[in-house]
């Protein structure tokens, strides 16, 4: 702002940051789950505190660095106003349309996304042009109110008494039974599908090599199913409920192509609205984390999306 010399105005938004960002991934955490904060934080900060404060100082839009597009859905044969569409960006490894599947429509209407249309390259490049200062500046990584620590650690700090190491066990297909085969950490700490280390059993000296992944867990019981393959499941499921849906466009039954994580694969299939249900053309053949997100696309245009339950 300085360098632009333009106002630079300041907005407290801890108080919506606390309860709407991490109370949010405590409590999903703690009941098995695996959130997506920075999802939340654009919802409820970036596109929800952000927004309301720039509508009541009059700004005609916001703007912000995400790179995702938006566009105006032609207005249909009806009387009915055009709607704001939003858009992957043009440099697909960076496309961040996945993190704004929640934000409200009537924000979307009123946002402009200068990156979209450029790669970050080109993007450093211009900003060298204009002597912006952070040219150079590295890419922001991990969770933007952590910091350095990981999500691991602040989880250990913030429900360290509800954290307590478990069983880990395994399924031997030869005799059909669970074996236990290790320790683990806690089972608010892993989600589906990620590799994980264990501990000796009492008793033992080591641990029977891995790697090993999470393919289901209890939190009840603090336990762990672990498998040496990360897509092992004895059935695969190619329907997903969501909650907390939002659709940027009304819309009956629709084809789509669904991500269920950011720089994941897509699966084509079918989203029904009226149950809130996407149901794959095949099985995902992999565990998906109840929590994570599943964001619909027509082709480029991103539809809405959902948190899985």
């Amino acid at each position: 702002a300085a360098r632009l010399h333009i106002p630079f105005h300041t907005l407290d938004a801890s108080a919506e940051y606390k309860k709407g960002v991490i109370d949010y991934l405590l409590a999903e955490y703690e009941a098995g789950r695996t959130p997506n904060p920075d999802i939340m934080c654009n919802k409820e900060v970036k596109f929800g505190a952000f927004y309301r404060f720039a509508k009541e100082q009059g700004a005609d839009f916001i703007a912000t660095g995400h790179y995702a597009r938006s566009g105006t859905l032609a207005a249909a044969e009806s009387d009915e106003e055009a709607g704001a569409q939003l858009l992957r960006g043009v440099d697909a490894s960076k496309d961040q349309s996945y993190f704004l599947w929640a934000i409200p429509r009537e924000a979307l209407a009123m946002t402009l996304f200068p990156l979209g249309e450029y790669h970050k390259e080109q993007v450093r490049e211009l900003a060298k042009k204009f002597n912006v200062p952070v040219a150079e500046k590295k890419d922001s990584q991990g969770i933007c109110f952590l910091g350095s620590i990981s999500v691991e650690d602040f989880l250990r700090q913030e429900l360290k008494d509800k954290i307590a190491p478990g069983i880990a066990t395994t399924f031997n297909t030869e005799n059909q039974e669970e074996e236990k085969v290790g320790i683990h950490d806690g089972a608010l700490l892993y989600t589906l599908g990620a590799r994980i280390p264990l501990q000796p059993l009492l008793g033992k000296n080591s641990v029977e090599p891995g790697p090993w992944y999470v393919v289901q867990k209890d939190i009840q019981t603090n336990t762990l199913l672990v498998s040496k393959d990360p897509k092992s499941a004895e059935e695969y499921s190619d329907k997903l409920t969501l909650r907390e849906v939002n659709i940027f466009s009304e819309s009956e039954e629709f084809s789509c192509t669904a991500q269920y994580r950011y720089h994941g694969p897509t699966v084509k299939g079918v989203f029904s609205p009226d149950t809130n249900t996407f149901t794959a053309d095949e099985p995902i053949d992999e565990p998906i984390a109840a929590g994570q997100s599943l964001v619909l696309y027509q082709n480029d245009v991103c539809a809405g999306g959902g948190i899985i339950s």
